[in-house]
């Protein structure tokens, strides 16, 4: 239990250190922001930073540090430090430099700052892989917790498919209205009650993991049960990264980031908005690989089946029928919550893009019509067997963390360009390229849990990906400096 203490330890004191440092390096001041200069009641408005706050950790904090870590807890006690040490220097530093600039960018989307890094030909592929994963993103999310909601909703006599198209339909009905209307309206009114049920969910399974900690210490430890589960035939690189993403780092992130971007009314608000909220995902994520770590050492059986069925297992063991439902219902509203910004961070891409103004409700439902027809496509591929499903979550898992890579790479660029300290967002983006390349190198279904890849020796995996990523950063740097030669020095970032 000291080392997970340590680890929550950790993340606090990065917020205070090491992200008031990178709030020094960005240097934000009193300057108008995009909610008051663009605004257009829609997308464009100034909303008090508590609720930015809420929206940004609700939007990021999808089902990836739930069910990420209760499998990224196979690789055993490591965890309780990879991810605090992986949040506070990676994952927290990728949401806060890219969420602010979008804020200097006037609100602007991934694909858009893309284009302005990298170019014409790189941001239209970049455009294609957003929208890809964003799709994906809205499918993962929409059949998890259609999955889950059986376990307290009453099914009222349906069979269990049918339950699941009828909850599919309720799910998505929300995703298309949280979608068109304005972020005020619908996300900006339910998401305080859905960060509260959260907040409840978190802190009971916090206490509930610490009180069964202390009468049983070897809760949180590798017992011999436990070792003989954990996953023995994968490296912790780049499998872990791949495996707890959102829990560490996530380029989806950067997919939600613009949201906020353009409702937030002062920059300095920044480092708690993006910074602290990935800390707190941090948090929960810890939690969760706490509680998958206790219950894993009690029923040894479950690290053999899904996800799922440990964290209902844990809830109810831990927290009992009412405080359980009360936290199950939190990692439901983890995936709604993600779910449904998504599609909105989709239609707003595409719209940029496009060039196609979004003022009215048909304009929107236009766009996203085609969006919808493709995510039902990929719901009803993925939830005709268990297999399906999974495919889908891992090339979810692994083309998120390309988004990281890529992100970082667009923020290092940005930076070089503004003179600004580069290597806060180089180093973390040319590490996760590492990890992607390896990845998809040694992948092979070959090894258990693994999708389609090159099924290389991990030796081969790791020197072919090293000599990728110095490439990589080779081109960083040279673009980066062409740009920042021709730009003056200036002494604030824009």
């Amino acid at each position: 239990m000291i080392l997970f203490l340590s680890g929550l330890a950790f993340l606090v004191l990065g917020y205070f250190v090491y992200g008031r440092m990178i709030e020094r390096i960005l240097r934000p001041d009193n300057r108008m922001t995009p909610a008051f200069k663009r605004r257009d009641n829609v997308d464009y408005m100034p909303l008090p930073l508590w609720k930015n706050m809420l929206i940004q950790l609700l939007n990021i904090a999808g089902v990836g540090p739930v069910i990420g870590v209760i499998v990224g807890i196979k690789f055993g006690e490591k965890c309780f430090w990879i991810i605090p040490l992986g949040c506070v220097l990676m994952g927290a530093v990728h949401d806060y430099v890219s969420g602010f600039l979008s804020l200097r960018s006037r609100g602007s989307s991934l694909p858009l700052m893309t284009y302005r890094a990298f170019g014409k030909w790189y941001s239209q592929f970049y455009t294609v892989v957003v929208a890809v994963m964003l799709l994906l993103v809205v499918a993962v999310f929409v059949n998890i917790p259609a999955n889950l909601s059986s376990a307290f909703i009453p099914t009222f006599g349906l069979e269990e498919e049918t339950f699941f198209w009828v909850a599919v339909v309720v799910i998505f009905l929300y995703y298309v209205i949280a979608t068109i209307f304005s972020v005020d309206k619908i996300i900006g009114r339910v998401y305080p009650l859905f960060g509260g049920l959260l907040i409840v969910g978190s802190i009971a399974m916090f206490g509930a993991i610490v009180y069964q900690a202390i009468k049983m210490p070897s809760l949180l430890t590798e017992t011999a049960a436990f070792k003989a589960g954990m996953f023995h035939d994968q490296p912790v690189i780049p499998c872990l990264f791949v495996t707890i993403a959102c829990g560490i780092i996530s380029g989806f992130h950067a997919t939600q980031s613009p949201i906020v971007a353009r409702t937030m009314v002062d920059e300095r608000q920044a480092r708690l908005t993006y910074y602290g909220m990935m800390i707190a995902e941090g948090i929960i994520a810890m939690i969760w690989a706490a509680a998958a770590m206790a219950i894993y050492n009690l029923y040894p059986e479950l690290m053999h089946g899904k996800p799922v069925a440990a964290l209902i297992k844990s809830t109810t063991t831990f927290l009992g029928s009412w405080l359980g439902i009360i936290t199950v219902m939190s990692v439901f509203i983890l995936a709604i919550t993600s779910g449904d910004t998504a599609l909105r961070s989709l239609r707003l891409s595409i719209a940029e893009m496009m060039r196609a103004r979004q003022k009215t409700i048909s304009s929107r439902l236009v766009l996203i019509a085609p969006l919808l027809a493709i995510v039902i496509g990929l719901i009803g591929w993925s939830n005709q067997d268990a297999t399906s499903f999974e495919w889908l979550w891992k090339y979810f898992a692994w083309g998120n963390q390309i988004l990281s890579a890529s992100t970082l790479m667009v923020c290092s660029v940005a930076l070089m360009q503004r003179h600004i300290a580069p290597w806060i967002t180089l180093i973390p983006g040319m590490f996760m390229t590492f990890v992607v390349t390896s990845f998809i190198l040694w992948s092979s279904p070959s090894h258990p849990g693994c999708p389609y890849g090159l099924g290389l020796p991990i030796r081969e995996a790791y020197a072919l990906a090293g000599l990728f990523t110095f490439i990589c950063a080779i081109f960083v740097c040279r673009i980066g400096n062409a740009l920042a030669n021709r730009r003056p020095k200036k002494k604030t970032m824009l």
